[in-house]
């Protein structure tokens, strides 16, 4: 099984992006891809500019990178209580190429914040969008607090609770594919 992980932020130092591999890290057996946002900067989205120049190969090439995939981890940074800029932007592209830009995937929503609501809110938005972009969505988890429950030493997390809650999630792939959560 073939896994695409990101976070849906282009900071280099996301902790959103940690949740998400930390997350793929969990699918014994997996084959994890990571994505990197930065990788997929655009000019910002607008009607004149998909007249003017069509869309742009990053696009094709992200939706070609989830085509590849079997599975999806996404974890959502929140910026004022929506998405990134940088994933919002990407996202609006390839959805110009392809509405479903999940492409049928097995996916897990992930978000996470330094505070307690865990980016509940754009967690929220993503997931409510996510039958009409095409994910099958398998689980939708806010991480709050993150700053409390990671150990930038050894990349765990060190809540029990919130662990358990991502093993049910990954095992909800290994359900469909043969693999094991560690």
């Amino acid at each position: 099984m073939k896994i695409l992980a990101f976070g849906a932020s282009n900071s280099k130092n996301s902790i959103n992006q940690k949740l998400a591999l930390y997350t793929a890290s969990l699918l014994e057996g997996a084959e994890v891809e990571t994505l990197d946002l930065n990788e997929y900067e655009l000019p910002i989205y607008s009607q004149d500019r998909q007249d003017e120049g069509g869309i742009p190969s990053l696009a094709h090439q992200f939706l070609a990178k989830i085509a590849e995939a079997d599975a999806l981890i996404i974890s959502f940074a929140e910026h004022n209580g929506s998405f990134s800029v940088a994933y919002k932007n990407i996202f609006d592209w390839a959805s110009r190429e392809n509405m479903k830009v999940y492409q049928d995937k097995k996916t897990i929503f992930l978000s996470t914040s330094p505070g307690p609501n865990g980016g509940a809110t754009v967690l929220g938005a993503a997931s409510g969008g996510a039958p009409f972009q095409g994910a099958n969505l398998l689980a939708s988890i806010p991480v709050g607090s993150f700053y409390d429950i990671y150990d930038a030493e050894t990349d765990q997390i060190t809540n029990n609770d919130v662990n358990e809650q991502l093993k049910e999630a990954v095992g909800k792939l290994s359900d469909t594919a043969n693999i094991a959560a560690a």
